[in-house]
């Protein structure tokens, strides 16, 4: 099941997102840290109602993170779209003990769905550069690649850019 996330989750949400951490700078991707994702990052997610979580017998075990508002660091990238209409992806996330099992395909689904139903034209994202297998993921969903932006204190690497026009 996939629902709203509620405030007293965060800890659970963090715990999922350091998992995941760890697991990629084991695989030398060294996209997440210390400093992202943050606990300030989830409860605005939340007061925003935009954090969404995936359920399995009552432990939470995926997030997605679903929003209307355009970060200033996309303002470069020349979208396929006119700005204002579309949803941004941020902090997908699964625990690295139940990936491969469709979870994120689930979240994204999601995510696209509510994108179409609330009229949104367009869903846009940033995977980091390093980060193969979530390049191909996109790509493999039909979202293509635009542009490069950065988060120095993430990495010195940058972050492409993608979109899907729905």
């Amino acid at each position: 099941m996939i629902r709203h996330a509620k405030i007293s989750e965060i800890t659970d949400i963090l715990n999922i997102t350091k998992a995941c951490a760890k697991k990629m700078q084991e695989n030398g991707i060294f996209q997440w840290n210390e400093h992202y994702p943050s606990e300030a990052a989830f409860v605005q997610d939340v007061e925003r109602d935009e954090l969404y979580v995936i359920e399995r017998n009552g432990s939470v075990l995926g997030t997605i993170v679903i929003s209307a508002y355009m970060d200033e660091e996309y303002v470069p990238i020349e979208w396929l779209t006119p700005n204002g209409n579309s949803t941004y992806i941020h902090r997908l996330s699964v625990d690295p003990a139940h990936q491969g099992k469709g979870m994120a395909q689930q979240l994204m689904d999601f995510a696209e769905n509510y994108s179409k139903e609330h009229g949104f034209v367009s869903v846009r994202l940033d995977t980091f550069s390093q980060n193969h297998r979530n390049q191909r993921f996109y790509e493999q969903r039909g979202y293509q690649k635009l542009g490069d932006i950065f988060f120095p204190k993430q990495s010195e690497h940058p972050f492409h850019c993608y979109e899907l026009v729905l």
